[in-house]
This record gives structure tokens, C-alpha cells and sequence, in this order.
């Protein structure tokens, strides 16, 4: 049995396979909000109402090399940071590979010198509720204004002492 070769690594958002993977996730959770397939213009709609500019960081997770997943990484004041686009492709789910992928961006904002995170989700998206609780991120109140969220999280990062 051949072993799976996870990577998750930085990449800019307006790469084909961020560009790609960013479509499929938006085409999915409209789809799961309408409870039926989502539209091109229904998926460019939310595109335009939630641009991936202005991130601090956006990693693509790959298994065997094939793009999987993603997380961005925003700023939003200093030393708190926010995940958004939080996505893994069906043939990486059940893997563990969100627990890596959260664990890579929560490295990734440490290097930014962010020490608490957030995020926001729907109600509806019970995969991704249970993800953040196992991974230790604990519901806070309302933090941000978005009309689709139903619950916020926040996680109190730990640095990790270097060996010397």
C-alpha cells in the first residue's frame, strides 16, 4: 500500500489551482445554503461579495501533488487574525488533512506574529463546527457582521519553543 504525500505550502490566490479550489469551495457551500446545485451567477455573486484580497496568507494542502484544500489567512488587527476560505475537496476529507491544514495556518500566523484566531461559520456546515472544536477552537460571541454566519470561534495560539 503506497503511502500519501500531503503538502500544504503558500501560494498567491490568483494561481489556477488556488483560483480553482477557491471556485469549488464557493460552489459547494452556496450549493449547501440553497440545498440544491448553486448557479455560475449565484457563485460569481458571492465571489463578488467576498473577495480573497487582502490576506495575509493562503496555503493549498495537496495530496500525491493534486490540489485538495485551502485556508486563507487575514489580519485584523495585530496579533488577532481571522481564517476564512476554509476548504478541503472530497477526495481529502476523513484523511485528517483539515487538521493539517489548520495546523499549517496557525504556523503560518505565529511567523505573523498573530497569537489569537478567528473565524466565522454557518450553521448548516456541521463538518467544519466539529473540525474547530477538535482542534480547539472554542464559540465566542459575534464578533464580525456577516449576514450568512451563525457561529464565530476564536483559539488562543501557543508558540512552540524552538530547539536551540
Amino acid at each position: 500500500m503506497n503511502a500519501k504525500i500531503w503538502t500544504i505550502e503558500p501560494t498567491p490566490v490568483d494561481h489556477p489551482e488556488a483560483v480553482a479550489l477557491l471556485r469549488a469551495y464557493l460552489t459547494e457551500i452556496v450549493g449547501r445554503y440553497y440545498q440544491r446545485p448553486a448557479t455560475e451567477a449565484e457563485v460569481d455573486q458571492v465571489e463578488e461579495w467576498e473577495p480573497v484580497t487582502g490576506l495575509a496568507a493562503f496555503l493549498v494542502a495537496r495530496l500525491d501533488g493534486l490540489p485538495v484544500g485551502c485556508v486563507g489567512l487575514r489580519e485584523l488587527a495585530p496579533g488577532l487574525g481571522e481564517l476564512t476560505k476554509v476548504y478541503l475537496g472530497p477526495p481529502a476529507r476523513g484523511q485528517g488533512a483539515g487538521g493539517r491544514l489548520i495546523a499549517a495556518v496557525e504556523a503560518a500566523a505565529l511567523e505573523l506574529g498573530l497569537t489569537t484566531l478567528r473565524l466565522d461559520t454557518r450553521a448548516d456546515l456541521v463538518e467544519a463546527r466539529a473540525l474547530y472544536a477538535r482542534q480547539g477552537y472554542r464559540e465566542i460571541p459575534r464578533y464580525n457582521d456577516s449576514a450568512f454566519a451563525a457561529h464565530w470561534f476564536e483559539k488562543e495560539l501557543i508558540r512552540r519553543p524552538t530547539a536551540s
